[in-house]
């Protein structure tokens, strides 16, 4: 079976549905992309509820669209945001709450924002992080597999903090999405994919019976020459453990 076939082929359809259902929202087309959807703001109203939100001091949030309201959300909550800057390429941004004038969370959420709001930190320095949210292309609902938009950012990022101690397999995965994401494919899983816990559309939140252990650390072996060079924390992470 070719995996990545597979896995692409199952994007692609789940990027149609969005764009002829119109349940695509800007930026489109959404192809390509980790879709924004219509609905999103309810999506991440709704995650903001559950109890793994509300007790959580740090949340880390994925730059990407759909999820802008929920990293407004967390500062609004008074959270610390753990925001990886768009492929990785400057490493992460801390947003704290506290810092940020109150009228300037909806700026601050926005990827512009967060780079005049947030401060540069490294993973190292990170404070250890109580729940992820993570947007993705589809999930399967019944076991919690999922698939981003095939670059690996959301594993890369994953492996990183995880390598140095910030998350565990305890630690919640949640993702935002609309109900058309939603998949019973049989979603083929590589080593270092990462699973989900809880899905949140507009209308239900979904707690997930994972049939997969998280990833733990970075799997070198399948990160490339080309990742080396546009993601800086890879190469100061190897250097870090003579790898």
């Amino acid at each position: 079976m070719d995996i990545k076939a597979v896995k692409q082929a199952i994007r692609e359809r789940v990027w149609r549905i969005l764009e002829e259902s119109n349940a695509a929202a800007f930026p489109r087309p959404v192809y390509g992309r980790i879709p924004n959807f219509v609905g999103s703001q309810e999506a991440c109203r709704l995650a903001s509820t559950l109890p793994e939100f509300k007790e959580a001091r740090v949340i880390k949030i994925n730059p990407d669209s759909p999820q802008r309201y929920c990293r407004e959300l967390a500062l609004r909550h008074g959270k610390l945001v753990i925001v990886p800057t768009p492929r990785i390429k400057e490493g992460f941004l801390l947003l704290d709450s506290s810092r940020i004038p109150r009228q300037y969370y909806d700026e601050a959420s926005t990827i512009g924002g967060s780079f005049k709001w947030g401060i540069p930190i490294k993973p190292w320095d990170a404070p250890q992080i109580n729940l992820v949210i993570i947007g993705s292309v589809a999930v399967n609902p019944s076991n919690g597999r999922r698939l981003g938009k095939s670059h690996g950012y959301a594993e890369i990022e994953w492996g990183i903090v995880s390598a140095l101690g910030k998350v565990n397999e305890d630690t919640p995965v949640l993702t935002t999405v609309h109900e058309l994401q939603l998949v019973n494919d049989e979603i083929p899983k590589e080593p270092f994919d990462l699973p989900v816990d809880i899905i949140v559309t507009p209308s239900r939140v979904i707690k997930v019976n994972r049939i997969d252990e998280k990833p733990k650390g970075i799997y070198w072996g399948y990160v490339t020459d080309e990742m080396m060079n546009e993601i800086p924390l890879l190469a100061e992470l190897r250097r870090m453990n003579n790898i």
